[in-house]
């Protein structure tokens, strides 16, 4: 098994593949004053094993297009979307985020919670404006800087990782540049982190190796998880992830 079907053997069985929660994602609902009554088209990008679409399944009236490349985190996500009666209302989309089969203006919410970085936050939401209509709303969460400075080698780690990475300032600046309207914004509280996203996957550690021979790289794959954790503890009052919420103009 290569490293990156490893990865994947390490998160597919987590509830969620970074940063988040329920309640944070209905925070997110609220400030974009969506109507639960009445009937959406929604698309979720970088959905992973689908812990967001399947509350936004429940608590809205939508069809929701769950969207991600791997076929093992969207098989998880058809499972349990069967097991709460949510089926009807989910279509799993086998494809990558640069390259989305949808039609102009046919979403009303496009969702992304810890994923736009795969192409980048600027990319992201200009090529998805496409997709949604006039008015339409952008729900996405994205690392963000929650300062105005930060230690040398928090910035030497997070800028090789992600050079896209900023203050909430300049990644509200570039969807006024993109012709969206700026709703709210607000940060992710560290038990998103630590509780619902770290805690779980230190749990799986000792499984994880067992079930690849506790070989090299099952073993590198684990203490680069330890190593990011150990990097969000030290830092945490420096970043986390930001949710935006905005309005598509025109």
């Amino acid at each position: 098994m290569d490293d990156y079907q490893l990865l994947i053997d390490l998160h597919k069985r987590a509830n969620r593949q970074g940063p988040g929660g329920e309640e944070e994602t209905e925070k997110a609902l609220s400030l974009a004053m969506i109507d639960r009554t009445e009937p959406l088209k929604i698309a979720d990008i970088g959905c992973g094993t689908g812990a967001s679409t399947l509350l936004l399944a429940r608590l809205l009236k939508a069809q929701i297009t769950a969207v991600d490349f791997l076929q093992d985190f969207l098989e998880v996500l058809e499972g349990r979307a069967k097991n709460m009666g949510l089926s009807e209302k989910i279509t799993t989309l086998l494809c990558s985020m640069d390259d989305l089969p949808f039609g102009d203006e046919e979403y009303d919410v496009i969702w992304s919670e810890g994923a736009i970085y795969n192409i980048g936050f600027e990319r992201g939401v200009k090529d998805w404006s496409r997709y949604l209509k006039a008015g339409g709303l952008l729900v996405v969460s994205e690392i963000t800087w929650t300062t105005a400075s930060r230690p040398p080698e928090l910035q030497r780690h997070w800028e090789g990782e992600y050079p896209e990475i900023n203050t909430a300032s300049s990644k509200i600046g570039v969807l006024e540049k993109n012709s969206y309207s700026p709703i709210g914004y607000f940060v992710l509280p560290e038990h998103c982190w630590l509780e619902n996203y770290y805690r779980p996957i230190q749990n799986s550690f000792t499984e994880f190796l067992a079930r690849n021979a506790n070989n090299e790289e099952a073993q590198a794959i684990v203490e680069a998880e330890k190593k990011e954790i150990s990097l969000y503890k030290k830092y945490k009052q420096y970043y986390s992830y930001g949710v935006y919420v905005a309005r598509k103009l025109s």
